[in-house]
């Protein structure tokens, strides 16, 4: 990283919203063969053995469906499974419920918008064919290397799988299903996959006081403002990427999924490499200093601090209160590079207990100007407090998940299995006024469903009008034009890209 020293510790943590490609579900371990079955080199864990096992050959179907069933659409074919009708939920339905589940996927989810972004265009073509798809099922059984032509053929079997969610892996040299069948192992390969990026709420566990672990409120999630505003300025200025889509994990996090062409074809090491680049936060909860920048200041830190200022002072200072403590307060002596302003300044907070972390803030500069410390070096101490402000605000990635093509990341537009909330785009021209605790939930969106078609049948009984798609008539509306928005855009450019390789590559006879 051209802006770091070489920091006191390290920490790899992973979220629970990712699942490391080469590993079965968390609680697993490889070795216990009693409790996993390999079906075609795909993990099956079933993790409670009263729930129905699901038979291979009721798995998949190669039926096509329209996408976006409307709420008067019939079934033609009552035998098939599942009902291309909507499904009716019952009030008390919960978000968990297998039913509310296929409902959703049947009258919500997006298929053709995830298809084109994931195919980078209308025609199918191997973007998409041989890209990799993880289910998790309901019986808790998890399906890896499944990958389909067509956006009918993924929907028509998440459909009959009805999973409680799956992920998006790259996309290989040959179909995923069809590994098995190549006579050199080594032939099976990624080609291509989004950069991606992962921020956690849990990595700022030591610095947020409203909430901790999985809990989330507003206060706290202005750490994900900041970091989603630092790493998409860096992106787009640093590394001219224009096709950048955030997206809220259901819970208590952000990813963002990169889709340039030249995002995608990148191999690990240039991944390593940037995810070096945006590194800045080192070691875990118990270590010393984690910010370590050589000075002068990266051009980079050197616009972050400037992004970051206004956040410390409301979003940290005022909002999080973080040094009210003793314990925190001590931390912050620390950070500062004089003893005897040190011993000035815990002097004055120790006779003021209850004395606020902005007011303490303020103290260091008042008593540094009153000669707290008669050799006290200026720049250090500049320096240290931009390193603070730096700890307390920078994003704290989780690093790994960006490192490798293979890594598997939630899909856009599933249900988190937590909280029910659906993972919809975040619009970064609006980041601040994004809110977590209003992203609507699965039960809310179906429910929306009956009361718009009610308020519709009263209103116009007897009028033929232009039927909506079910999403249309919920507040589940705004994400998805904006994902539409970004995949267009992203097609446009794909566009571009293949005209300019004919140019470059004519084909000669």
């Amino acid at each position: 990283m051209p802006h770091s020293t070489p920091p006191n510790g390290s920490s790899d943590q992973m979220d629970e919203d990712s699942i490391l490609p080469d590993a079965p579900p968390a609680g697993l371990e490889a070795s216990d063969s009693s409790d996993a079955d390999k079906l075609d080199g795909s993990y099956v864990v079933v993790q409670d053995p009263k729930k129905e096992n699901v038979k291979l050959e009721d798995l998949f179907d190669d039926d096509e469906d329209e996408e976006f069933t409307s709420s008067g659409a019939s079934n033609d074919n009552p035998s098939s499974s599942p009902p291309a009708g909507p499904l009716q939920i019952a009030p008390a339905a919960k978000y968990s419920d297998p039913e509310v589940m296929l409902a959703f996927y049947q009258r919500l989810f997006p298929f053709r918008y995830l298809f084109q972004w994931l195919n980078h265009s209308m025609k199918p073509s191997n973007d998409f064919g041989h890209r990799e798809f993880a289910f998790t099922l309901q019986n808790d059984a998890y399906l890896r290397y499944q990958s389909f032509p067509s956006s009918d053929l993924l929907r028509k079997d998440i459909l009959r799988l009805n999973p409680s969610r799956f992920e998006i892996g790259p996309q290989y040299t040959t179909n995923p299903r069809d590994r098995k069948t190549l006579r050199k192992s080594t032939a099976f390969r990624p080609l291509a996959k989004e950069l991606v990026f992962d921020i956690d709420l849990t990595d700022y566990d030591e610095i947020r006081t409203c909430c901790d672990k999985a809990n989330i409120c507003r206060k706290c999630w202005s750490f994900i403002t900041m970091a989603i505003e630092v790493v998409e300025r860096a992106l787009r200025d640093d590394f001219g990427f224009e096709h950048i889509m955030w997206v809220y994990s259901g819970r208590r996090g952000a990813h963002a999924w990169i889709s340039d062409a030249r995002a995608r074809t990148m191999d690990d090491q240039k991944r390593k490499a940037i995810a070096g680049y945006l590194e800045v936060i080192k070691g875990g909860a118990q270590s010393g200093k984690k910010v370590n920048v050589r000075r002068p200041l990266h051009p980079h830190l050197a616009r972050s601090l400037d992004i970051l200022k206004e956040h410390f002072q409301h979003d940290v200072l005022e909002d999080q209160d973080p040094w009210a403590k003793p314990e925190k307060t001590e931390r912050l002596l620390q950070l500062l590079p004089d003893k005897a302003l040190n011993d000035a300044l815990r002097r004055k907070w120790e006779a003021a207990p209850g004395r606020s972390s902005a007011s303490k803030w303020a103290d260091i500069d008042t008593l540094a100007k009153a000669g707290a410390s008669k050799n006290l070096d200026g720049k250090a101490l500049l320096e240290a407090k931009q390193d603070i402000v730096l700890e307390y605000t920078y994003p704290r990635l989780d690093v790994e998940v960006s490192k490798k093509q293979i890594h598997l990341l939630k899909s856009p537009f599933v249900v988190h299995p937590g909280t029910g909330r659906v993972c919809v785009p975040i619009d970064t021209k609006r980041v601040e006024r994004f809110d977590p605790l209003g992203v609507p939930t699965v039960t809310q969106l179906l429910g929306e469903i009956d009361t718009w078609d009610a308020e519709k049948r009263k209103a116009e009984p007897e009028e033929d009008s232009k039927k909506l798609q079910d999403y249309e008539k919920t507040s589940l509306k705004p994400y998805v034009d904006y994902f539409r928005t970004h995949v267009g855009a992203l097609l446009k450019a794909e566009k571009g890209v293949k005209r300019e390789r004919e140019d470059d590559d004519p084909m000669e006879f």
